[in-house]
């Protein structure tokens, strides 16, 4: 991939990192045209993150942004919205809203997101960047015999351990409706360790540390072996890029192809960030496609 900027029509795209991630100049998503938001939506297969700067938007156009990409689900399967939107995950560090393990949204459902878009709403002084690692990426630099094991293996996501108490004690067992369905219990879901991207066909790694339990047919030992190899070697620094917030950031992921972490690193200081997601599909491997 090119490292200097490329015009895509009247926007502007400056790689972030050597091969994945962008800046985008030139557009105002609030008052974007439908080719502006139709070249935003197919950079984000390409460049799998996009950062947008001095933006103006609150929940509403937030969310109508979001409409306008894709399909939004619930802020969140278990989190009561509170007093945001339904459609908004307020993500506030004074009530536990953190993000500091590597993870990739909502992989504990059979349908996960397709992609997320996040904007601070208050700002630590400093701390809280947030760190994206390119899965695809990742897949590509394993070693061959590496990438045949791993295109056959299933691994079970489950979100019990994060949030299945909150469900059960502080939501009584009625989390949001998910995929059209009320979400009232947390069941293990299966999914390919290998994720073929249903739009660029590119395969990429799809397990993290945040939900992903174990390996399915295969020992213990090796499941904790096999995926300590891919969780180190997914967060190697080659296969990251980094983003330094400031408000009226408007970040959008590719949930298909990367993994997150947000730095806990501000101590005491306020952080609140607020998050939509677009549907996504159920997750196809190389030998399921």
């Amino acid at each position: 991939m090119t490292t200097t900027t490329r015009l895509h029509g009247d926007l502007e795209f400056t790689p972030l990192g050597p091969d994945f991630g962008a800046e985008v100049t030139g557009v105002e998503v609030s008052e974007a045209g439908d080719e502006q938001v139709a070249t935003l939506r197919a950079a984000l297969t390409e460049h799998k993150v996009l950062i947008l700067r001095n933006q103006r938007l609150d929940d509403a156009a937030h969310i109508e942004f979001g409409r306008r990409l894709g399909e939004l689900t619930a802020g969140h399967p278990v989190h009561d919205s509170g007093a945001v939107p339904p459609e908004v995950y307020a993500l506030d560090s004074q009530d536990n809203g953190f993000a500091d393990v590597w993870h990739t949204d909502v992989t504990f459902m059979p349908r996960p997101p397709m992609g997320s878009i996040l904007r601070p709403v208050v700002l630590p002084l400093s701390g809280g960047d947030t760190s994206w690692a390119d899965t695809q990426l990742a897949y590509r630099s394993l070693s061959e015999p590496v990438r045949r094991l791993v295109d056959e293996l299933t691994a079970v996501h489950d979100g019990t351990r994060e949030f299945g108490y909150y469900l059960a004690q502080r939501r009584g067992g009625r989390g949001n409706i998910w995929d059209g369905k009320p979400v009232t219990t947390l069941r293990p879901v299966e999914h390919p360790v290998v994720r073929v991207h249903p739009e660029s066909g590119r395969r990429g790694l799809f397990v993290n540390p945040g939900f992903t339990s174990h390996i399915v047919g295969v020992s213990d030992a090796e499941s904790r072996g096999i995926l300590d190899l891919l969780y180190a070697h997914l967060t190697k620094p080659e296969h990251v890029v980094r983003h330094r917030w400031r408000l009226g950031d408007l970040v959008l992921w590719d949930n298909r192809s990367t993994l997150h972490y947000a730095n806990r690193d501000y101590g005491t200081q306020h952080r609140v960030m607020h998050r939509i997601t677009l549907r996504g599909d159920i997750p196809v491997g190389p030998s399921t496609r």
